[in-house]
Order: structure tokens, then sequence, then C-alpha cells
């Protein structure tokens, strides 16, 4: 068998976004991986060296794949426009099984069933 010489791929990482702290930054992570995307945290527990004085460190969210870059920011287009625009009603009540779920959710915990 022959084999030929292998493609190159040419990828890197790409530092895209910094966030404010590392829930967000981890609330990121899990939308672009929710469409898919490879990314990670870097300099998420940096400001613990810090000591007693102040740390003005943010994480950083990096893309694995620079070439998602494009569908990377429609997603975090998204998921700034989401920020800050919690529901303000209380629980509701699942039409299906009548189980009480919390305003933050769309999803029944019980059953699973969307919320109509």
């Amino acid at each position: 068998m022959i084999v030929g010489p292998r493609k190159r791929v040419k990828w890197c990482m790409l530092k895209f976004y910094e966030a404010r702290d590392g829930l967000e930054a981890r609330q990121l992570i899990d939308a672009l991986t929710a469409h898919r995307i490879e990314a990670t945290v870097l300099g998420e527990y940096l400001s613990g060296a810090a000591g007693e004085l102040p740390a003005i460190n943010f994480p950083w969210v990096w893309l694995i794949n620079n070439q998602d870059l494009r569908a990377a920011q429609d997603v975090l287009d998204g998921f700034l426009a989401s920020r800050g625009n919690l529901p303000r009603a209380g629980p509701w009540v699942c039409e299906n099984c009548d189980a009480q779920v919390d305003a933050g959710f769309e999803i029944c915990w019980k059953c699973g069933e969307k919320r109509k």
C-alpha cells in the first residue's frame, strides 16, 4: 500500500473573548460547545496567585480552531444579547406533568417538556 503525503491542516488557537469572571467564561464555553465549537478558558485561576494585592485579571475564552471564528462570533452575539434578559416572571407549571419549574428554565426538570 502506498501512502501519499499527509495534508497539513492550518489552524491555531485564537484569543476570542475576555470574560468578566470565570462564570461568564464557562457559560460562553457551554454555548459554544452546544454549537460544536471547541474552546477553552485560560487565565481563570491567575488571580489566586496575587495574594492580598488586587488583581485585575479576567479569564479569556480561546477558540481551539481559528476557522470557527465566524460561527463563534454569531454565538457570542446571541450570548451577549441574552445576558441580563432573564425572565422576571415567577415559576411556571408544566402542562405535561404539572411540575413547578423555576422561571429561568424553559424545559421541565421532571419530564423534559419545553415551555409552551
